[in-house]
């Protein structure tokens, strides 16, 4: 799985694609994570327009990017989630404390 990030207005934009398990959220993590510490932006979206499964590792994926974000004040968002996506965060209760638009 790949990541495109990049840096709109303050903004980084993080736009994953395909499948968020195990095997791949590590290397999501950590790819993210370094632009975020290097780059320190207001605020991060993840974009999951282009996910097509994602498991447990997903709901950890977001919300060690949301500790990350909120220890220097930033605010994350997610965008674009497929409605069996949305259906699992609200179950989690990410909604809460993440933007999801």
């Amino acid at each position: 799985m790949k990541v495109n990030i990049t840096s709109e207005n303050g903004t980084a934009v993080a736009v994953l694609n395909g499948e968020i398990d195990h095997h791949t959220a590590r290397s999501l993590r950590s790819e993210i994570d370094r632009f975020v510490i290097t780059m320190q932006p207001e605020r991060l979206a993840m974009d999951f327009t282009g996910i097509t499964f994602m498991d447990s590792s997903g709901i950890g994926l977001i919300i060690g990017r949301y500790k990350l974000m909120k220890e220097w004040g930033g605010q994350l968002e997610i965008r674009g989630t497929q409605p069996y996506i949305r259906r699992v965060l609200k179950l989690s209760g990410i909604e809460r404390i993440v933007k999801i638009v």
